[in-house]
């Protein structure tokens, strides 16, 4: 009796054991959701953050910095190792001699920053101004044309991306140049 027992457990376990499996096609397409964030300008804002670090004279952190995530650090430290060109960093520390004057005349509404990331006097202005604005303009212009070759994107994208930050740090009153409601732009005091 034992052995006729110790035999069919086995058996049993065999039986159970094949059970069989149906896979049918599904009736609807399977679909996948797959979110993430692409940041196509995280080269361009860190090389903006370098520079305009160096034009405000922060020595190391850029104005309006915040706390980093390791994978931020990680990321900063490796593009830094690129660097900025010699002509970049020159420009940088010209405009870095102007950043007082320049952003005195900001304050008062002198002049402002428009859309496309340059400085436009827009109120009353000597010779010195309009020759400190030709100066400044002419720097930001060989940053722009740097960090397009740099980053493979458009002079455009890179004056839009810049004139952003340039906007956001500039001191209160300044004159800034944004979209108005009718489309066109237009000169409003921060």
């Amino acid at each position: 009796m034992k052995k006729m027992i110790v035999m069919m457990v086995p058996t049993v376990f065999l039986v159970i054991g094949c059970a069989s499996v149906s896979v049918k096609a599904p009736t609807e397409p399977i679909k996948l959701d797959i979110s993430m964030r692409l940041d196509v300008y995280q080269h361009v804002e860190k090389d903006i953050d370098a520079i305009e670090g160096l034009v405000s004279g922060a020595k190391g952190t850029p104005k309006g910095a915040q706390k980093q995530s390791r994978a931020d650090i990680f990321t900063s430290i490796a593009y830094a190792a690129e660097g900025l060109s010699p002509e970049v960093e020159q420009a940088a520390l010209r405009r870095q001699g102007r950043y007082d004057q320049l952003s005195g005349l900001e304050a008062g509404g002198i002049v402002g920053e428009d859309h496309a990331g340059m400085v436009k006097v827009v109120g009353k202005a000597g010779a010195d101004t309009a020759t400190l604005v030709a100066a400044e303009n002419g720097d930001r212009g060989v940053i722009y044309n740097a960090l397009a070759g740099k980053n493979g994107t458009s002079l455009d994208e890179i004056k839009r991306v810049y004139a952003k930050r340039l906007q956001k740090d500039a001191p209160v009153g300044t004159m800034i140049e944004i979209v108005g409601a009718n489309g066109a732009y237009e000169w409003q005091k921060k």
